[in-house]
């Protein structure tokens, strides 16, 4: 982008208000994460959930000056305004515009499953063939889409966008402003597929966005694609890909210990493959043969796959050495990937920073103007140190204003012992692969077991968003983090919500929200089971007590009094409905209300537990304690003279009972990707992932026993692998001796002999190609976490909360 804020006035019909010949380089939708004011307008995007227009004074307290919006704030001296209409709109006609008058090739990719790996992999295949631009992250929805769009400048020569819809109509407006030159179509599956009233209406949406291609690809194995795309695009270039021989690029020999080849229109590319399922090879068909339709020479395309990044497409955050978190980025580094991972830096709150940084590769532009950009960027940061590596950008480190330090590789860094000195810092690594700086890694991450708990923070809030569409906008969430946020890291996730605004954490005990509080969350936090001794320090901290019974009421407010706090402190109030576990019942109301009357105290919110909403066997139980809860609430309410909030929904609440939504909604499990509705499971994506690595593979002959206490002895010949993980990382003891499997290659591997300590051991004898180092999954997909929970006859809450402080959590961004 490159546009005077009058052009963008004349672009999208929109007035002006201060001066119009201010340039305007980059959009900013999200005041948290603004990383250059420099020719930077902040957009407030209103939507039916939300208004962007609440969060213009923090972008203009960042230092920005051009704000769009639909109303002026005149209270707000010195802006320039860009007054809109509607700010989507706004978005899609001025990226409408950008786009057209662009001169790149454009590949568009739509689909139910693969969109954003093979946006991913295209980009690693392609960006140093031709300078490209792809979406970031999963941008791809109306209002992603156009500002993906608008990142596009007059260097690149192709642009890949990834398209998303997930309901009708709605592929319409976005053809309208990305009509892309090659159309790629990927596996239909049942993501959104329950806002359609059939696969069929599903897939007329999504080909909608092929309108005006010249070439389309897309999967063929899936019969009503071929038919419907054949009749309705007949006049275009077609080809479709797949396992069937029927398709025009299909896979040809899939063996175990051979190439994979794949047929190309007759023509034979072969290539390695350590990942041999179907979805992988999908993609990797799909990827040939866009690389095909670009001219890519076969040679090419070998080396190309070869060298693709396991599927991570992602930043990575870890628990550093010296209290530090390390973001590590280090695939590759351009303008767009550097401007991506400062981005995300943006959301920690940690107030010291430091930044390793090399040579940008592969880019045929001027180095002086490249890098006069890359340390404008880098010095709105304000890092506290700059380490940079490589010769090229070595060169320009005087127009770096922070403490510089050069390099000639990694090495040469790691022999300087200069991050060593770095504590409680957030330590971002950014750099092309060629200079390994994932080396860095390495040295400066806290835990270095091969057994990790990997969290993805994306799939939390796609989680969240999900359970928020079935309520009403201005319903509150309160998200429970309690018990270290069911064993994922507290701060972490907490860290993370609060930066998506969540209305209030949950915590069961004092010192949980003490934790974090220190460390800098601000949310409101309620701590559900506050404990006598630790009155003082909920007021100390500005934490929120659960109170339910006269005992509690009486001893907190003495607490009150002692501290000195003179406002209505903010308490909240539990009421007993039929669990029998805590809270006020019935006949106790007129007595806590006169009590509550008396004391300088506010409640700040009326609550009660539902013990069955997730056992559709117990739906009239459930539906009598709501009742009892609205009844008895109603009545407080009354006598109180205020309303304060009011929730009873926990995560199978929400789903299963909406219409109770009340004022707010608690969620725990579901945010997680845990339903025990089968349905709201297929919309719900997988969070937490537990791996860990085969640390030695023997061969056991026919009579032999395994682990201790002799309890597995083999009745052939077997391949035992051996696993770091045993009952110290929380896997229970009852399971073991061909209770429960782990994954291995795709392939479930039955867990023998007696769980160990700190070790497992299991039968691998059906397991392809099986060999030391390779990942082994405890749970995510296969098995999944319900059926490691039922292997171990337990809840998913029970698993996740015994994985053992020892297992490193490492957290996850797409």
């Amino acid at each position: 982008m490159n546009y005077t804020v009058q052009q963008i006035a004349e672009i999208t019909n929109a007035q002006v208000i201060g001066d119009k010949s201010l340039v305007v380089k980059n959009i900013a939708y999200d005041s948290r994460i603004i990383y250059s004011i420099k020719n930077t307008a902040f957009i407030a995007i209103n939507t039916h959930k939300n208004s962007g227009e609440k969060f213009i004074e923090a972008a203009i307290d960042r230092g920005i000056n051009i704000i769009i919006s639909e109303h002026e704030h005149p209270q707000f001296e010195n802006i320039t305004w860009i007054i809109v209409k509607n700010s989507v709109d706004f978005l899609q006609q001025l990226s409408k515009h950008h786009f057209e008058n662009s001169h790149l090739r454009s590949i568009g990719i739509t689909g139910s499953n693969g969109k954003t790996i093979l946006k991913e992999w295209l980009y690693q295949c392609l960006w140093n063939e031709f300078p490209t631009v792809k979406s970031p992250k999963s941008f791809n929805s109306q209002i992603g889409l156009p500002l993906s769009l608008l990142q596009i400048n007059d260097s690149h020569e192709l642009g890949i966008f990834e398209v998303g819809i997930s309901h009708p109509d709605e592929m319409e407006k976005l053809e309208n402003i990305f009509h892309p030159q090659i159309g790629l179509l990927t596996h239909i599956g049942t993501a959104h597929a329950a806002n359609f009233s059939s696969e069929e209406e599903l897939i007329d949406e999504k080909i909608k966005l092929f309108k005006d291609s010249e070439v389309i690809i897309y999967n063929g194995d899936h019969s009503l694609v071929d038919e419907k795309i054949k009749k309705l695009y007949a006049d275009k270039k077609l080809i479709s890909y797949g396992f069937k021989n029927e398709n025009q690029v299909f896979i040809k020999k899939n063996t175990k210990d051979e190439n994979i080849i794949v047929d190309y229109f007759g023509e034979e590319i072969s290539f390695p493959a350590h990942q041999r399922d179907e979805s992988t090879l999908t993609n990797a068909t799909a990827l040939i043969t866009i690389l095909k339709v670009l001219q890519v020479e076969n040679k090419k395309i070998v080396e190309k796959i070869n060298l693709l990044k396991a599927v991570e497409m992602r930043l990575e955050a870890i628990e550093g050495i010296k209290d530090n978190i390390v973001i590590n980025d280090s695939f590759n580094l351009d303008l767009d990937s550097l401007k991506t991972a400062l981005q995300f830096l943006n959301e920690y709150n940690k107030p010291k920073k430091s930044l390793v940084l090399t040579d940008i590769v592969g880019v045929s532009t001027n180095s002086q103007e490249l890098y006069e950009e890359v340390s404008e960027l880098v010095n709105e940061q304000h890092f506290d140190s700059v380490f940079l590596i490589g010769d090229e950008i070595s060169k320009y480190s005087e127009l770096f204003k922070s403490k510089t330090y050069t390099f000639i590789d990694t090495k040469e860094l790691i022999e300087s012992k200069h991050l060593s000195e770095i504590e409680n810092q957030i330590i971002l690594l950014k750099g092309a692969r060629k200079f390994e700086i994932e080396k860095l890694k390495d040295i400066l991450e806290l835990r270095k077991h091969d057994t990790v708990l990997e969290i993805n923070l994306n799939a939390i809030l796609h989680n969240i968003n999900y359970h928020k569409s079935l309520l009403k906008p201005q319903t509150k969430m309160m998200a429970m983090v309690k018990a270290n946020a069911y064993g994922l890291g507290s701060y972490e996730i907490s860290e993370f919500l609060q930066h998506h605004h969540i209305d209030y954490l949950g915590v069961a005990f004092a010192d949980e929200g003490v934790e974090l509080r220190k460390k800098g969350i601000t949310t409101p936090i309620v701590v559900m089971n506050p404990e006598q001794h630790s009155y003082q320090t909920i007021i100390e901290y500005n934490l929120e007590p659960e109170i339910y019974s006269f005992r509690v009421l009486e001893l907190f407010y003495e607490a009150v009094q002692k501290s000195g706090y003179d406002k209505k402190y903010p308490i909240h109030i539990k009421l007993e409905t039929g669990m029998h576990r805590l809270g006020f019942k019935g006949f106790e109301l007129d007595q806590l209300s006169e009590t509550l009357s008396s004391k300088n105290l506010k409640v700040q919110s009326m609550f009660s537990h539902l013990s069955s909403s997730d056992v559709p066997e117990e739906k009239a139980f459930t539906l009598d304690q709501l009742k009892t809860f609205d009844k008895n609430s109603s009545y407080l309410i009354e006598k109180l003279g205020y309303s304060p909030i009011r929730h009873i929904l926990n995560s199978s609440g929400i789903t299963s009972y909406t219409d109770h939504q009340y004022d707010m909604v608690r969620i725990g499990i579901g945010m997680l990707g845990e339903s025990p509705n089968p349905q709201i499971q297929k919309q719900l994506q997988s969070v937490v992932s537990f791996k860990t690595v085969i640390s030695q593979i023997s061969m056991v002959e026919d009579g032999e026993s395994v682990g201790y206490s002799r309890r597995f002895k083999t009745d052939h010949l077997t391949k035992i692998a051996t696993i770091p993980v045993g009952y110290a990382d929380g896997i229970p003891r009852l399971i073991g001796n061909q209770v429960g499997s782990l994954g291995v290659s795709k392939t479930l591997a039955p867990i023998v002999g007696n769980i160990c300590m700190d070790m497992m051991m299991l039968n691998v004898d059906h397991v392809p190609n099986v060999k030391e180092g390779d990942m082994v999954t405890v749970f995510n997909a296969k098995p999944s976490l319900k059926e490691f929970a039922d292997y171990c006859k337990t809840i998913t809450y029970e698993v996740l909360t015994s994985i053992s402080p020892r297992v490193k959590r490492i957290y996850i961004k797409d």
